[in-house]
């Protein structure tokens, strides 16, 4: 029993020191290969949540596959609470307006990625709308009568109305509504007298009951930011990722128009390109 039990351990114990020997060195391998870590997409709530989904996961899964690494969707409820995840970090990407953007270049130092372009421009213009069969003629028109804003802290929204010659304190009244979905139907329905859209939302809703009043002058386009905590190289390969789309492609022209059907693709962008909002809002940031 002794000898039997003696001759086992002589031939295990070679192939256990082996084990000890392997193990360390396949671990060791296993180590230096590196995890890619997820990026998380954020954006302002400009339209419903499902909607937005719908938008943004074109993007998302074609950021997967290009960088071959996970980027997932991770929605905001409003555009304070966009700013804060990126200027945070805890998105790593952003889809802004160009206000959101200033704000989390201050706040936390966002990085601009690329801009959108629409019809060939990087800019787009904001559009006061009310019903075709409307009264509502003139800008002047608007005083005394109920509008709608989207979120509170677009402060371009309020800004443009203003720049066109309607002060606030001039409505009847005003309300924050939030997404533009919500204003166009507000103002369709009868709710509001008017109301205040995107582009791209404004020429939609032509054929829906709504007219244009007033166009904003070409404003710098909406964007996509990257967090501060997003290294140079990474930054790089997101930015070569977006510009590369291109709409002659097929499959690319699903992802850029699923952001918006106006889209037609992305190009460089520069913080110098947003000077022009600043001033814009300027007044607006100096009472609070």
């Amino acid at each position: 029993m002794g000898l039997r039990s003696s001759g086992v351990n002589r031939f295990r114990y070679p192939l256990l020191c082996a084990t000890c020997v392997l193990l360390p060195l396949f671990g060791a391998v296993r180590a230096e290969v590196p995890v890619e870590s997820e990026i998380r997409l954020g954006s302002v709530a400009m339209d419903i949540p499902a909607e937005m989904h719908r938008r943004l996961m074109p993007l998302t899964k074609y950021l997967s596959t290009t960088l071959n690494r996970p980027v997932t969707l991770k929605l905001s409820s409003s555009m304070p609470a966009a700013i804060d995840e990126v200027s945070s970090g805890n998105v790593e990407l952003a889809y802004l307006t160009p206000v959101a953007y200033l704000k989390a270049k201050t706040k936390g130092n966002a990085q601009l990625v690329v801009k959108m372009l629409t019809n060939k421009k990087a800019s787009f213009q904001l559009m006061i709308v009310v019903r075709d069969d409307s009264p509502i003629r003139r800008i002047q028109d608007l005083i005394g009568k109920t509008f709608a804003f989207g979120d509170k802290a677009a402060i371009l929204q309020r800004a443009v109305v203003v720049g066109a010659g309607m002060p606030l304190a001039s409505l009847g009244e005003y309300k924050f509504i939030g997404h533009y979905d919500n204003i166009a139907k507000g103002v369709a329905n009868g709710d509001f007298d008017a109301g205040i859209l995107k582009d791209t939302t404004a020429m939609d809703w032509r054929t829906k009951g709504l007219r244009v009043l007033y166009g904003s002058p070409p404003l710098p386009p909406y964007n996509i930011v990257a967090s501060s905590k997003v290294d140079a190289k990474l930054l790089k390969q997101i930015q070569t990722a977006l510009l590369s789309l291109d709409m002659k492609n097929p499959g690319h022209k699903k992802v850029i128009q699923a952001l918006d059907d106006e889209y037609d693709g992305f190009a460089p962008a520069s913080d110098a390109d947003y000077d022009v909002v600043r001033e814009l809002v300027a007044p607006f940031e100096e009472k609070k």
